[in-house]
């Protein structure tokens, strides 16, 4: 356990200091190879728990501090001790002491009585401290003071359910591939396997407890892929049909690009500006047993990558976002993000969105998607766009009432615009 918490403090500093958490963790297990797979489970447990709830552990670190410290490594050793007081059910004398022999480990003298003093001060003050933070919304909702301001003036309905939603822990979706086999097929496989799940939607099934994916039968044979429930509409809302042609622009790591190609035959041009993500979601496509052609490019300059010639019938605009809407599977992003970030996203969008529109065939539609729940990310981006384009008018989605899901237990959120060239 004290290895564990040692390791999560140090990816939480790394995080803090402006890291991506998956490539930190990644970097982790590298450096530690000799972790047993217990010990990376609750290290990732402990590094995810202590970002999602961080809002809440800075206002009590704050209350518990009386002088600035003089090393970080201690402050983050700290958080994530509290985050496993507060919220894991590990017995509270092992936490502290397992934290003082953690930080027996930094070489400074103080570290230790420190450590032990303030976690034993926060068991003794827990109900006068919790008090104390009632009227802190940052404590309280654990996200940064724009984002909860934001959410607030663009949700007044609904801003609390969704900052509640994103704190949850995710639940763990697969899309079935309906080229090897069925919903009800597949349950009956999970069950024999002894794993609870029920379906959700045209090609979901969700899972009572997340699972490993070497757990899921037939998923090395492509008989499924773990995606968010909320993510499978937009193979749906596409409306593909065989012998199209179709471009899945910033395609990477491939989950919508595969789900197009289960979807109906259609000959897949699928777009990505990074080498790296192009050959996973070529290893997701081998996997599936499924076909498209790969190349790296930039979405918002397709005069590198395509000849000009053979429009589209149909294109996946997936942008790059703020990814608001997917914060409980990625906890950094509440913390790494910052207001001005929005900007600089929405510029992004707009020229990917007129750099792909020359390429869509007349009478061809254009899926415009985030997984952002900024409203100037989504349908303010997409009003603009159609005031610039006269040939362009936005379409009803048929299976959705309206375009922006917000997270809920079952989904996370997304943004949707069907877009028609006429």
């Amino acid at each position: 356990m004290d290895k564990s918490q040692l390791l999560a403090a140090q990816t939480l500093g790394q995080v803090l200091a402006g890291h991506n958490l998956t490539q930190t963790l990644e970097g982790v297990w590298k450096l530690h190879p000799q972790l047993t797979p217990q010990q990376r489970g609750i290290t990732q447990d402990l590094s995810y728990g202590a970002l999602r709830h961080l809002g809440r552990l800075q206002a009590f670190l704050g209350q518990l501090l009386t002088r600035k410290l003089d090393d970080e490594r201690v402050r983050h050793l700290l958080l994530v001790s509290l985050y496993q007081l507060e919220f894991s059910k590990t017995s509270p004398y092992a936490v502290v002491d397992h934290a003082v022999k953690a930080a027996g480990q930094f070489r400074k003298p103080w570290a230790k009585g420190l450590v032990n003093a303030v976690l034993r001060n926060f068991l003794r003050r827990r109900e006068a401290l919790e008090t104390a933070l009632a009227d802190n919304e940052s404590a309280r909702y654990s996200y940064p003071g724009w984002w909860i301001a934001k959410l607030r003036q663009q949700y007044p309905q609904a801003w609390e359910p969704m900052l509640d939603a994103g704190n949850q822990r995710p639940p763990m979706t697969l899309r079935v591939n309906r080229r090897r086999t069925s919903v009800p097929a597949y349950l009956e496989a999970l069950k024999q396997g002894g794993i609870e799940a029920r379906a959700l939607g045209h090609d979901a099934v969700v899972l009572a407890q997340p699972v490993g994916v070497d757990k899921l039968p037939g998923f090395g044979e492509g008989d499924v892929s773990v995606q968010d429930f909320g993510a499978q509409y937009a193979a749906l809302l596409l409306d593909v049909r065989d012998g199209m042609q179709v471009l899945d622009a910033c395609c990477a790591p491939g989950g919508k690009t595969g789900h197009i190609l289960e979807v109906a035959d259609v000959a897949m041009t699928a777009v990505d500006s990074d080498a790296d993500r192009i050959t996973r979601t070529r290893s997701n496509l081998v996997r599936l047993g499924l076909q498209a052609d790969l190349r790296i490019g930039d979405a918002a300059n397709p005069f590198g990558w395509w000849d000009g010639e053979g429009k589209f019938d149909r294109i996946l605009a997936d942008v790059p976002c703020s990814a608001s809407g997917i914060v409980r599977r990625h906890v950094d992003i509440k913390w790494l993000r910052r207001e001005a970030d929005l900007r600089i996203f929405a510029t992004q969008q707009a020229a990917i969105l007129r750099g792909l529109w020359p390429l869509l065939a007349i009478g061809g539609k254009l899926l415009y998607a985030t997984c952002s729940v900024f409203v100037e990310e989504n349908q303010q981006q997409i009003d603009r766009f159609l005031q610039e384009q006269a040939g362009a008018r936005q379409l009803p989605l048929g299976i959705l009432d309206h375009g922006q899901l917000l997270p809920c237990s079952e989904h996370d959120g997304f943004f949707y615009a069907l877009l028609e060239k006429v």
